[in-house]
C-alpha cells in the first residue's frame, strides 16, 4: 500500500515546511481531528475582500494529511473563497467518484489519485479542506 500512495510528489509536499507555521491574527482559523486515525489540521487565513493573503498550517498527522495541506496553502494566495471550496469539491470528486481533480494551480492534487483506491485514507487527504470550510463558516462566509 505505501508504495502506491506515497509517490515522490507527496513526499516532498509532506516535507515542505514554507507554511507550516500559525499566522498571528488570522481572519479566519479552524482545527479539525480526525478521530480515526489521529490527524489534527489546523488551517489559518488571512483574507481581505474574499481573496486569500496569506494561508498557512500546522498539522499532526500522516504525510498525506501534511501534504495536502501543503498543497492548499502553498497555492492559496491571491485565490477567492469559492476557488478554494471549489478545489476541495473536485478533489472529494477525484478521490470518490474517479474525476480528473483539480487543474493548474492546484494540479499538485493529482498526486493523490492514488488514494482513491484506499477509502480510509480520503479523509487524511480531504482534513484540511474540512478545516478550511470550518475556518470560513465560523468567520460568516
Amino acid at each position: 500500500m505505501a508504495g502506491d500512495i506515497y509517490e515522490d510528489r507527496i513526499m516532498i509536499l509532506s516535507q515542505d515546511k514554507t507554511h507550516a507555521h500559525r499566522i498571528e491574527k488570522p481572519s479566519a482559523s479552524a482545527t479539525v481531528d480526525n478521530p480515526l486515525c489521529g490527524d489534527r489540521v489546523t488551517i489559518d487565513l488571512r483574507l481581505e475582500n474574499n481573496r486569500v493573503v496569506e494561508a498557512s498550517h500546522h498539522v499532526r498527522g500522516c504525510a498525506l494529511c501534511a501534504a495536502s495541506a501543503t498543497a492548499l496553502c502553498a497555492n492559496a494566495k491571491d485565490e477567492d473563497i469559492a476557488t478554494l471550496i471549489a478545489t476541495g469539491d473536485q478533489t472529494t470528486a477525484m478521490l470518490k467518484d474517479g474525476g480528473a481533480g483539480p487543474k493548474g494551480k492546484f494540479e499538485d492534487f493529482a498526486a493523490f489519485g492514488p488514494v482513491a483506491g484506499y477509502k480510509s485514507r480520503h479523509s487524511c487527504v480531504l482534513l484540511p479542506f474540512d478545516a478550511l470550510k470550518k475556518a470560513l463558516g465560523a468567520r460568516g462566509t
